[in-house]
């Protein structure tokens, strides 16, 4: 299951869109955040840090306010959006739909991020319930992040499969 995961995890993330590849690792640290998935927040958050001004610092802040973190309205609006996905697609109501589009953002942005907040639920379970082991080191993170970032997600299961 590994490459069919990482393939959909490279389309979410890193394909051609008008999101930055940098506010999807965000959704999806975000979302993984909420789920309290140590594994998948750490992973992404150092993902977005890479890609994102303000770093792991925005990433924190995010996490930490959502609403007062140094954010567009739009990237807001989204994770507002993700916010309720992670609870239930029910959630995803009206008003937040009016919110994400007076503040820019686009029928096939809202679609994306459902579908990574969607998808990132999904993950944070299945990595947790496997028990997969996430390291204590903020290192190992950032280290990883610069291959996805140069790389892909692709490359990086290609490399792991050949040492395996």
């Amino acid at each position: 299951m590994a490459r069919p995961l990482n393939e959909l995890v490279e389309a979410l993330l890193r394909a051609d869109n008008t999101l930055t590849r940098g506010e999807r690792e965000l959704i999806a640290a975000y979302v993984s955040a909420l789920n309290e998935c140590r594994y998948c927040f750490s992973s992404h958050a150092a993902y977005a840090a890479a890609q994102l001004e303000g770093g792991m610092e925005l990433v924190e802040q995010v996490r930490a306010d959502v609403g007062g973190a140094p954010i567009s309205p739009k990237l807001r609006a989204l994770l507002g959006i993700a916010a309720a996905v992670q609870q239930s697609g029910l959630r995803v109501t009206d008003r937040l739909i009016t919110a994400a589009h007076d503040a820019g953002a686009t029928d096939v942005e809202i679609h994306d991020t459902v579908l990574i907040a969607a998808a990132f639920c999904m993950f944070n379970r299945y990595v947790d319930g496997l028990g997969t082991i996430a390291p204590d080191d903020p290192e190992s993170y950032a280290a990883r992040a610069k291959r996805i970032v140069s790389d892909g997600y692709l490359a990086l299961l290609a490399e792991s499969q050949r040492k395996a």
